[in-house]
């Protein structure tokens, strides 16, 4: 008896007249209909599916060592893409390793998207491997989790998904994928994938507030606009800077709308901050959270009697801890346009004398910086401040991590371009420096990318340059080690005394230079004031050949940086009855 030969193309799934696509191929191509080019992410099992897909439709892997830094690293790349963009976790201990990641995208307002690995649905319940409850953990720092019943449905929940991270101001989302789906399979001919479901947005500015606002404003002597966050993710910097230049009025920007407009903009303040908000007497917070980077909108960094307009996207957000004598529900591109246009009849301008004081004051600081690159004794966290404000350009993306060290550098470094700038905002969470600055150099290629760490804040994901040298995504890291925990180290101090500071300090011993060697990255350790610039500048030719690169800066263990948002010693005296020595033995 004679047998045919077999057909090799008859096992293959893209000779099927009517292939059959496994649940992982129709996640990833649901993700590249919905313009997705990388997936942030560490192995495991339960996702292998979805890597496979990703492979077949072009998605990027990005992986690296720890399921928080791949969550890190996505949430970057949406804050510079202002669009969702993705990490996958694997189940357990890989979502639960991610969470930290998606708990600070929220806090910050980021459209994070993680795909969470799972054990099989018919699995649930009977202990299978690193089964955990997972969406539950994830339901208070995300906007909408889900689980797809099948593979029809998997589709358009990733888009409803993507849709609702957006609106009305961006926050995570996180969907269930078990296993026994992502490896189901479905006709391709009876599947549609959605470029996207169509963003609802936040109305246009009611005429009445916009007429009410310019009334406030040109009545006020001493107003300013406050520029936060959704300002960013509105895209708002050309109707910002139309108002601005109609009106004249000062403009400081805190969170993501840092860069918003760039330094040199003759209404864009930064170091006159501290005097400007106690002394306006207007202002105009778009897109701004009355956080504690704002003393919840309290004295002494804003006075009682000051006339706030609270402008956002999300009327949930509008009065929060401060009261507002208006709050308006809107984009806050529309209502600075709508604004601009009240004022481009008559004319109108803030009094000079208001924003030539700020201005003064700004050029008093940016003298200081530059008088503090003399001499080559001891390094301070000032000077350590001012080489790096010297080593960046208007096109370096920076990214801030840590305490102290980015405390004195934040308002140090000119951010040219909105985005630019990145910390973990008001979560505070240390360690994304690193994941940060490999998405920025993925999604600013042509960019310089600088990340300014702290000596702890470098060790939580350290070993992501590995990560780094795989990708070949080449940046500079700038470490300021001052072998301590700094701002918690005088915190702690301030209140309980040097006689008691266990668990403050790091070695300086550490070669964090050398670590970054031997992980295959360019490293160099400098510990007078002179060798700085050199360093970094050898460390940017490193990184344009595709390098990650470290400079560890030693810092002088016995400076203290001024005390900043957290004081101890104010603590001390709430605590003490108004006396800062109460808890010193």
């Amino acid at each position: 008896m004679s047998h045919a030969a077999p057909d090799p193309a008859a096992s293959r799934i893209d000779a099927d007249p009517a292939p059959l696509l496994h649940g992982g191929i129709v996640a990833a191509a649901q993700l590249r209909a919905l313009g997705i080019g990388h997936l942030f992410t560490l192995t495991g099992g339960h996702l292998s599916p979805l890597f496979d897909g990703c492979a077949r439709t072009g998605i990027r892997l990005v992986d690296f060592r720890h399921e928080q830094a791949a969550a890190h690293a996505a949430d970057a790349m949406a804050r510079l893409t202002r669009q969702v963009q993705v990490s996958a976790a694997t189940a357990g201990p890989g979502v639960v390793g991610a969470a930290v990641a998606v708990a600070n995208a929220w806090a910050a307002g980021s459209p994070l998207m993680l795909l969470a690995g799972r054990n099989p649905g018919a699995t649930e319940g009977m202990g299978a491997l690193q089964e955990a409850p997972q969406l539950d953990m994830l339901k208070p720092v995300t906007r909408m989790t889900a689980t797809p019943g099948d593979l029809w449905r998997l589709p358009e929940l990733l888009a409803e998904a993507a849709a609702t991270a957006m609106v009305p101001r961006p926050a995570p989302v996180a969907l269930d994928l078990p296993f026994d789906l992502l490896m189901g399979r479905v006709p391709a001919d009876a599947l549609s994938f959605a470029q996207g479901r169509g963003q609802s947005h936040a109305p246009a500015a009611d005429p009445d507030a916009v007429a009410k606002t310019a009334a406030l404003l040109r009545a006020a002597r001493t107003p300013l606009l406050l520029a936060g966050s959704g300002v960013y993710w509105a895209g708002a910097e050309e109707a910002l800077d139309r108002f601005v230049r109609e009106t004249g009025c000062p403009v400081f920007a805190n969170g993501a709308a840092r860069g918003i407009l760039p330094p040199d903009h003759p209404q864009m303040h930064s170091a006159a901050r501290a005097r400007a908000l106690p002394a306006a007497d207007l202002i105009i917070a778009v897109g701004i959270d009355f956080d504690f980077r704002l003393n919840y909108g309290r004295a002494p960094v804003i006075d009682p009697d000051c006339v706030i307009v609270h402008v956002d996207a999300d009327p949930a957000r509008l009065g929060r801890n401060r009261g507002a004598v208006m709050g308006v529900t809107a984009s806050p591109r529309h209502f600075l346009t709508a604004l601009a246009q009240a004022f481009e009849a008559d004319g109108h301008r803030v009094p000079a004398a208001w924003p030539e004081q700020l201005a003064a004051r700004d050029a008093r600081a940016a003298r200081a910086r530059q008088d503090r690159l003399d001499g080559d004794g001891p390094i301070d966290h000032a000077r350590f401040a001012a080489e790096a404000a010297r080593f960046v350009t208007p096109d370096t993306v920076t990214i801030g991590d840590g305490g102290d060290v980015i405390a004195e550098t934040a308002g140090a470094i000119p951010v040219g371009r909105p985005g630019h700038w990145m910390d973990p905002g008001p979560f505070g969470c240390l360690g994304i420096g690193l994941p940060f600055a490999i998405a920025a150099r993925l999604a600013r290629p042509a960019c310089p990318v600088l990340a300014v760490q702290g000596d702890g804040a470098f060790g939580f994901n350290a070993m992501e340059i590995d990560s780094a040298v795989r990708a070949k995504t080449g940046f500079v890291v700038l470490i300021g080690n001052d072998g301590a925990w700094g701002e918690m180290r005088n915190f702690h101090d301030d209140i309980f005394g040097d006689a008691n500071l266990d668990g403050q300090f790091l070695s300086r011993a550490t070669r964090y230079d050398r670590l970054a060697e031997a992980l295959g990255g360019h490293g160099e350790r400098v510990e007078r004031a002179a060798g700085i610039a050199p360093a970094l500048a050898r460390a940017a030719r490193a990184a344009e050949a595709g390098v990650p690169a470290v400079v560890e800066v030693m810092l002088d263990p016995a400076a203290r940086r001024p005390a900043g948002a957290v004081s101890g010693k104010a603590i001390a005296a709430a605590f003490g009855g108004g006396d800062p020595d109460a808890f010193k033995s």
